[in-house]
This record gives structure tokens, C-alpha cells and sequence, in this order.
């Protein structure tokens, strides 16, 4: 049975209803689509882990409707943490940066992973903050994808993913930015970027020193493998022009390619024509997905400049190229 695609306002009462009730419900940030439960029923986060396929010692995000909602489910470790994290809040929140800072107590284990942080975040989409705010509880809320595969940035993407295993989605139109948050740490006006995302390094070096950790942190969505397709995906290192295109292979282009390179793929998906790296992040998942969808076996992906929100984008990329690189030697039995 598929989940079932709700709008409007009867939708958005039968969703809240079940999140009182302690279920599960797909719903839209302006990142990517989220699947959210109460983050202080511990049953509800179960099921999100249950239903994404999700190891219990991956954390989930927690949304807020705004900045004072963090003390209930935050602390801060010092003056100067609490001075930056409030710096940050208020030029970037509510918008695409998660702060991972000591959780409460009273915040379920389960939602942290065991750990004593918390990833925090206040989203703008307006139906989610709405959501929340009738809720009156904090939303865990990782994207509503199955464990470690392409993240949904629509309710169709949604369905295809979990459309067996949840119940409802709440169907609030197409992702604004298509490219999971920024997470960061704070100390002592240093500013730890944990995984890339629309707020870029650039935009935060206002606040602090901004570094760029290469370690594996266990942060939600941190791991190596993440976002990965089902099928072989490599990255271009050099030029387009170096590739042999097949037929059975398909194109993640980042800006229109030359007619005669295109037309030896199967399937040809750009990110944006212009070279727009906003514009590249934002159809990003969907581009791949429909790769992943189509009739090719092998996606070439071209790099993208490293600059701005185009560092998270080469971020997603090499995940997922190492998550479908070990499929695929899973499936073949290496």
C-alpha cells in the first residue's frame, strides 16, 4: 500500500493529528523533504529509523519554528559558545545551518545516537514550521529517503523511497535549495564545518575562523557512503572529452556539454546551462535520481567548481560515488 500524498489544510491537520499520535509523516523543508516524528517520543524515533533502514548509531537533525525553542532540547558549554551560536542564529536561522550543541537530558538518547550532541536546526519552509508550532514539540526530521540513497527533494521522490514503509507525506511543492544544511561546530569563535551545505564558509567567516573538517565525524548524514545511487557512479577527473560514451551510459553534466560529446550517451542530465552553482545544487538530487532511473548501467558525473555551495556539492558527489563503487563490488561478490 503507498503512502498517501496530502494537501492543504485537511492534509495538514490528518498529519499533525498522526504526529501527536506518535506515527511517522514525510514533509518539506526547503532543503530536502524530511521524515519527521516528535523527537520527544521515543517510539516515533524509532520509527523513522525503522522505516529509512537507518543504524541507530546515525543521529538525526532536530527542527525548530525559531531560535527560542533551543533550550529545549540545547545547553551551552560556555559564554563565548552560546554568544556565537546566537550570532549565527540570527543571521542564518531560520535557513539551511545545523548547530550541533550539547543536547538536554531529557532528550531521548535514541535521537543523538547516544551521544551527548545535539544537531539543531530552524527551517523556513513555511508548512513545517507549521507543522511544528501546532505540534509543540521538536521534530527529528532526517530526509525521507531510504538509508544512505539519493535524498528526496519532492513528495513523488518521497513516495518512491518510502511510499511502502510511511504512511503520509505532505506534499509542499518542490525544495527551494535541493542540498541537505550546513552542520557546524562551535568553540571559542571557531567555526567547524562538519558537512557542507548551502551556507557556505565564505558567508560564515563573518562570525569566526571557519575550517573545513576532513575527519569522519559521526554527524547526521556523515557518512562516507551517503546520497549514493543505485547504480555505478564515477566522477570525471580530468575532461568529459577523456570518457568513451556508450549508450548504456548516461551524463551528469554540469553545464550543456558539446553536442557531439552528448549525443554518444544514453541519457544526458544538466545541472544548470549557465554554469549557476545555486542553481546546480537545487537540481542536483533530482538530476541523479533520474540517472539512476533510467536505462544506462554506468553515470560519468562531471566535477563542478569548488567554491561556495559548490564545495557541497562535490561533497555529495564523492559519497556517492563511494556508496555505489561499494555496492557495486558487494554485487559482483568482491
Amino acid at each position: 500500500m503507498s503512502a498517501r500524498v496530502l494537501v492543504g489544510e485537511k492534509g495538514f491537520n490528518v498529519a499533525v493529528g498522526m504526529l501527536q499520535r506518535g506515527d511517522i509523516v514525510g514533509l518539506p523543508t526547503e532543503t530536502v523533504y524530511g521524515l519527521g516524528g516528535d523527537a520527544f517520543q521515543p517510539m516515533a524515533v524509532a520509527k523513522i529509523f525503522e522505516a529509512k533502514g537507518r543504524p541507530l548509531t546515525d543521529p538525526l537533525i532536530v527542527h525548530l519554528p525559531e531560535a527560542q525553542w533551543l533550550v529545549r532540547v540545547a545547553t551551552f558549554e560556555s559564554q563565548d559558545q552560546k554568544n556565537l551560536t546566537e550570532q549565527l542564529a540570527n543571521a542564518f536561522w531560520p535557513g539551511p545551518l545545523t548547530m550541533l550543541l550539547k543536547k538536554v537530558p531529557e532528550l531521548p538518547d535514541l535521537v543523538t545516537a547516544g551521544s551527548e550532541f545535539v544537531a539543531v536546526r530552524v527551517t523556513s519552509h513555511p508548512l513545517f514550521q507549521k507543522v511544528i508550532r501546532r505540534l509543540d514539540s521538536p521534530l527529528a526530521a532526517p530526509s525521507a529517503n531510504r538509508f544512505g540513497c539519493i535524498s528526496p527533494t519532492s513528495a513523488e521522490d518521497v513516495q518512491y523511497e518510502l511510499g511502502e514503509r510511511i504512511d503520509v507525506i505532505l506534499d509542499g511543492g518542490a525544495c527551494q535549495h535541493g542540498m541537505e544544511s550546513t552542520i557546524v561546530s562551535l568553540s571559542n569563535q571557531k567555526i567547524r564545518i562538519l558537512r557542507p551545505g548551502p551556507i557556505t564558509a565564505d558567508q560564515l567567516r563573518k562570525y569566526g575562523h571557519v575550517s573545513i573538517t576532513t575527519e569522519n565525524v559521526n554527524t547526521p548524514g556523515g557518512s562516507p557512503g551517503h546520497y549514493a545511487p543505485k547504480k555505478e557512479l564515477r566522477i570525471i577527473k580530468t575532461d568529459i572529452i577523456s570518457v568513451q560514451p556508450k549508450p548504456t551510459t548516461g551524463l551528469l553534466a554540469f553545464t550543456q556539454p558539446d553536442d557531439r560529446v552528448a549525443e554518444g550517451f544514453g541519457v544526458v542530465e544538466i545541472l544548470s546551462p549557465k554554469g549557476d552553482l545555486r542553481e546546480a545544487a537545487a537540481n542536483f538530487y533530482h538530476a541523479l535520481r533520474s540517472l539512476d532511473n533510467s536505462k544506462v548501467d554506468i553515470i560519468y558525473a562531471e566535477s563542478v567548481p569548488e567554491e561556495g555551495i559548490g564545495v557541497a556539492i562535490m561533497d555529495r558527489l564523492r559519497r556517492a560515488e563511494h556508496g555505489s563503487l561499494k555496492s557495486s563490488r558487494v554485487a559482483k561478490g568482491d
